[in-house]
């Protein structure tokens, strides 16, 4: 059970995305079930419901070898891959209310819990404005190595250029501290990237153009190539 101050938190945030997003908090409930939960522990679940006109559903048919990839950077962890944040934590020892060793300005728990970045407004913009997206993945559980194949044709991989990728201290921080490897970092978290776009090449300035504009951060990540060994290939290192 949620004490007044905790649901007040707990709701401000849901409004506060909804607001970000331009979409409508229409409905929902509370329940208490005291056998289910302990003190202090609480649930949270819900879904969206979304509408798009015929024929702009993504991705788009025309997703084709040479298009280019660009990344929006994400502004930290995102929620994801906590059960392995957690094991570094307690492995390391660090302390959640501790100055973050990566930035003595803010506590540690308050560098993991940095709120998700929420992309719609702008990438619904630049969708009408430019007609260059031809796809999107959302960088969520599973991180670059699950997320981008799920956008592509069977016949088609990802190059990624992970030297132009700039993730931000705590992925340094989680992967000295953990020993996590590269390949398990990029399997596991956003790694500063939190969305990638499949762009006509042609138009591709335009939509990097427009989306800086709207105050996000772009870096051309790679392209499309015919499919060979596996779905995302990843040259260069990342800075971690």
């Amino acid at each position: 059970k949620l004490n007044v101050k905790q649901a007040a938190a707990v709701i401000n945030g849901i409004a506060e995305g909804c607001r970000i997003a331009g979409c409508a908090l229409i409905g929902g409930e509370t329940a208490e079930m005291p056998g289910m939960y302990k003190k202090g522990d609480y649930d949270l679940a819900g879904f969206a419901v979304g509408a798009a006109e015929r024929g702009q559903v993504l991705p788009r048919a025309d997703v084709s070898a040479a298009d280019k990839l660009l990344g929006l950077a994400s502004s930290g962890l995102h929620s994801n891959g906590f059960s392995l944040v957690r094991k570094i934590l307690k492995i390391s020892g660090a302390r959640l209310g501790m100055a973050a060793p990566f930035d003595r300005q803010r506590q540690l728990c308050e560098a993991l819990l940095t709120p998700t970045r929420i992309y719609v407004r702008p990438l619904l913009e630049a969708i009408r404005q430019t007609g260059a997206i031809k796809a999107m993945a959302h960088i969520t559980g599973g991180g670059f190595v699950e997320n981008i194949p799920r956008i592509l044709p069977k016949s088609l991989a990802a190059h990624v250029m992970l030297d132009g990728v700039k993730p931000q201290p705590v992925f340094g921080w989680l992967a000295k501290t953990g020993g996590v490897t590269q390949g398990e970092m990029l399997r596991t978290f956003n790694c500063g990237i939190g969305m990638v776009l499949v762009v006509d090449a042609r138009h591709s300035n335009p939509v990097q153009a427009l989306l800086n504009a709207s105050g996000e951060s772009v870096v051309e990540l790679g392209w499309l190539e015919p499919f060979t060994d596996r779905q995302v290939r990843f040259s260069g290192k990342l800075a971690l």
